[in-house]
């Protein structure tokens, strides 16, 4: 999928009884969505606010490090 502020490459996930993101607060940043099927909305599956991103997959189940590399990033933001 793609995740905004990760580049072109698309980012793969894995989906494991993940949570799903019910609503968006104010303040929220969409990330990433994932496709409706049928008659369901797009469903956002990376948010971010402040220091605190939330997925609804394990990206730890992946080689791809770059969700985990903004994480690091996004934390040494809030420290300053």
């Amino acid at each position: 999928m793609e995740v905004a502020g990760l580049g072109a490459e698309p980012l793969p996930a894995v989906f494991i009884r993940a949570p799903v993101v019910e609503a968006i607060g104010p303040g929220v940043e969409v990330l990433a969505t994932l496709p409706g099927e049928g008659d369901d909305p797009e469903r956002p599956v990376v948010c971010r606010q402040g220091a605190v991103l939330v997925a609804s997959f394990h990206p730890e189940l992946t080689p791809d490090r770059r969700l985990h590399r903004l994480f690091v990033e996004m934390t040494k933001e809030e420290g300053r």
